[in-house]
């Protein structure tokens, strides 16, 4: 059976990386967005209008007390920059979303800024997620609860490439989210528990330092407290 044709995207940041004052995609973020430019040169043919594909990716990094970027540098600005360097406004309708700092936000700042205002998504026209496939069971279980779609109205768009080793932490992300968001669903609520989780995980991240890499400890905190997955 062939599957459905996404009737948008949303692509979630993986970071920026700043050298003598140049901000710049990283390499797991410039994948997603080949990712995103690739799906739709492929099902171009199936939309009758342009497709809307929302680059979503704020100030990760404030996670780590980075300075705040300058204008036209955050993570969604980058992503979308770098879709209109591969052609992809030809067929698409791009988007940016740039105040998040975590996967939570991105789904929530994506909704609050109307990027998705007038389309319903469903098994026949779902949403399309664009991300790593060690990321796309978190993004799910967020987007249930942020919009209120059925798993069957989400399709995954998987990336390759652009591995950071953030896939080391992510069980833990995954396990933390359904833990602290259980049952939650008003943004301010969700927002709250997020606070809430951010706090034990910092938590746990000082109980693991005697006994982790610090690779190790980084990963599992930026895959949790940053928006870079």
């Amino acid at each position: 059976m062939t599957p459905p044709t996404a009737a948008a995207l949303l692509v979630f940041g993986r970071g920026v990386t700043c050298a003598t004052g140049r901000y710049a995609l990283t390499p797991a973020s410039l994948a997603r967005v080949r990712a995103a430019a690739g799906y739709v040169e492929r099902h171009h043919g199936a939309w009758s209008r342009a497709v809307p594909v929302i680059f979503s990716g704020g100030w990760a990094e404030a996670c780590e007390g980075a300075p705040e970027p300058p204008v036209g540098s955050r993570e969604g600005d980058l992503m979308l920059a770098a879709a209109r360097s591969l052609g992809l406004g030809r067929w698409a309708d791009l988007r940016a979303e740039t105040r998040s700092r975590s996967t939570l936000e991105n789904l929530l700042h994506t909704v609050e800024d109307g990027l998705l205002s007038g389309y319903a998504f469903d098994p026949a026209r779902p949403l399309g997620l664009v991300s790593h496939p060690w990321h796309l069971p978190r993004i799910r279980y967020l987007a249930g609860k942020v919009l209120g779609l059925p798993g069957s109205a989400l399709l995954d768009v998987p990336v390759t490439g652009g591995a950071d080793g953030a896939a080391r932490g992510e069980r833990l992300a995954r396990a933390a989210v359904r833990v602290f968001l259980a049952g939650a669903r008003d943004p301010a609520a969700l927002r709250r528990r997020e606070r809430h989780m951010v706090a034990w995980l910092r938590r746990a991240e000082r109980l693991r330092l005697r006994r982790a890499t610090p690779d190790e400890v980084t990963d599992l905190t930026r895959s949790v407290l940053g928006g870079r997955v």
